[in-house]
């Protein structure tokens, strides 16, 4: 029997009746993924949203955001991105333990178990800025999580990705600070079975120290793929995605890309 973690990210939900960029409905969008992510065959164990939740970190965004995912049953775990703030977050999802701290504006890194797999999320967020960092205290809390349960399969949850993604203008704002550090903490933990992250908006896969790291689409608009490093920075309005996490009782996590949207089924396939 397999379980699931399902990965949302990069929501961008903007106040009602705003159009994020004057022309994407990114709530409209939201609807459509967490209706496709209720219908699947198997329903998730937990959904982690892995930044970007809103286009501002405005407290209407995030007020709109908590009654969009009000459909949803399971757990929801959610991390902030570069576009978020979050004392904004912690205040519209002050019920949710994790999302406790003494500072409001104090990091939001958490660990979770999911029943037969951890999920750490780590918080990569500079004020201001949109590219990531991780400081001295915040990869010295990721290893100490990580020594705590070195037997149990983890997903390692952040919004900027580690790693090169050959989309010049998003490399150019991904984790520029502690990546090589991280990594070296990964790669003596074999218990990492993924790293997940967001903010690039389409599925990117490589092989990362020693294990496997991943982006998300967006629910709403993704990033145009253009491997050129002069290339500009463009949105295009590709098919909306998320991901599966599904983990069996012997550890292994396979990922499933789901598309978002209506599509023709033919059950008799004999």
């Amino acid at each position: 029997m397999s379980h699931l973690l399902v990965q949302l990210s990069d929501l961008h939900i903007t106040a009602p009746g705003v159009l994020a960029y004057g022309w994407v409905d990114t709530a409209a969008h939201l609807r459509r993924a967490i209706d496709a992510v209720v219908h699947l065959p198997q329903l998730p164990v937990a959904i982690t949203i892995t930044g970007d939740l809103t286009d501002n970190g405005r407290p209407e965004e995030y007020a709109h955001l908590r009654e969009l995912l009000s459909p949803i049953d399971c757990p929801v775990y959610l991390l902030p991105g570069n576009h978020d703030e979050r004392r904004g977050l912690r205040e519209a999802f002050a019920d949710h333990s994790w999302m406790k701290a003494d500072d409001r504006d104090d990091f939001i890194q958490y660990a979770v178990d999911l029943g037969g797999l951890r999920l750490l999320a780590t918080d990569t967020v500079v004020s201001g800025v949109p590219h990531g960092a991780l400081c001295e205290r915040r990869l010295r809390r990721i290893a100490e999580q990580l020594d705590e349960a070195p037997n149990t399969p983890t997903v390692l949850a952040l919004h900027h990705p580690p790693f090169r993604t050959l989309i010049e203008h998003m490399d150019q704002i991904g984790l520029l600070e502690g990546a090589p550090a991280l990594a070296r903490i990964v790669a003596r933990h074999p218990q990492v079975q993924r790293v997940i992250c967001g903010h690039v908006h389409r599925s990117v896969q490589v092989q990362w120290a020693r294990t496997t790291a991943l982006t998300a689409p967006s629910t709403a608009h993704q990033v145009h793929l253009d491997l050129d490093a002069r290339a500009p920075l463009a949105f295009v309005m590709e098919p909306p995605g998320f991901l599966v996490h599904a983990w069996t009782e012997d550890g292994t996590v396979v990922t499933h890309l789901v598309a978002i949207g209506q599509f023709d089924r033919f059950d008799d396939c004999e």
